[in-house]
């Protein structure tokens, strides 16, 4: 069994409306960031998970995404696979 540290970023899918990220531009335009045309705001999710090896870390994170993490219908998700570091002895 090895660990894993997995990151699964979740974005709202590019037809669907963006209050946040909406607001989030309001207000770097306010600040004076007048070149940013556009923010979509999402989720980082890190896990740290037990697995026999990277491909079952990798499909046992799509299922948790799958099934929880991310809403099909309006959300996309990525997942970044990292084997964890050795604790320090």
């Amino acid at each position: 069994m090895s660990t894993f540290t997995a990151e699964v970023r979740v974005m709202l899918k590019p037809s669907v409306n963006d209050p946040q990220g909406l607001s989030i531009r309001s207000a770097l335009h306010t600040l004076g960031f007048d070149a940013v045309s556009d923010v979509r705001a999402g989720k980082l999710i890190a896990l740290t998970l037990d697995a026999a090896d990277e491909a079952a870390a990798m499909e046992a994170v799509r299922q948790m995404a799958d099934k929880l993490l991310a809403n099909p219908v309006i959300e996309t998700f990525e997942v970044r696979l990292l084997e964890a570091a050795a604790p320090a002895t």
